[in-house]
């Protein structure tokens, strides 16, 4: 019986039962909040603050008026014995960095700014938790298929192939992160007003 190790390692940014009975995993998702300061005392200043100060997509120049960095990662050992490899342990690890505006000199401002910020900042942290809730599923995912994968002849193969499944793994997440993007961009005017309305509607009753 022979035991070897792999480790795999992507970057990106933007259960079930295993196939042994010894094989096993856990996720590992950490998250964690930084904020970029903005100022402003109407809501042009405050559009024009977060298209200057918001930061960047990777490869893009555009600045967002929020960001979610997803940084994958993981190991998984496998064991070889009977003339075949399998997978005895994987683990999948994510960990995402979650950037949100901060309006630093609010004081004075009218109620109705007040309460638009309110509205549009909610969203915005909204869309980003999403975000990483995706990275976390989609990692869960990962794990799950590597942990079934069926055993190879050798672990040089078995590890080939745990690297295949982990790249189509963060492709998939890519195209998911995308289209949640998409449909976002598409909603976005109808779904603030909603929100806009529905905080109106709820200041009106505890009157």
């Amino acid at each position: 019986m022979h035991r070897s190790a792999c480790l795999f390692l992507i970057l990106s940014v933007f259960g079930s039962m295993p196939y042994a009975s010894h094989a096993n995993a856990t996720v590992v998702a950490t998250k964690s909040y930084s904020y970029f300061d903005i100022r402003g005392k109407t809501a042009e200043d405050l559009d024009a603050e977060l298209s200057r100060r918001g930061p960047t997509a990777d490869g893009s120049s555009s600045r967002h008026p929020g960001a979610t960095r997803i940084q994958f990662g993981g190991d998984a050992t496998y064991i070889q014995e009977g003339g075949r490899c399998r997978v005895l342990n994987a683990r999948v690890t994510v960990h995402t960095r979650i950037i949100l505006p901060r309006w630093r000199n609010r004081q004075g401002a009218s109620k109705e700014l007040s309460l638009i910020w309110d509205t549009l900042s909610g969203d915005i942290r909204r869309h980003e938790d999403r975000h990483a809730e995706i990275a976390r599923v989609q990692a869960r995912k990962m794990e799950q298929q590597i942990l079934q994968l069926a055993p190879q002849k050798d672990c040089n193969l078995m590890q080939e192939v745990v690297a295949r499944v982990s790249t189509e793994g963060i492709e998939k997440h890519d195209a998911l992160q995308a289209q949640f993007d998409r449909v976002e961009a598409i909603n976005f005017q109808n779904r603030l007003m909603r929100l806009l309305k529905n905080k109106i509607d709820a200041q009106s009753v505890k009157r």
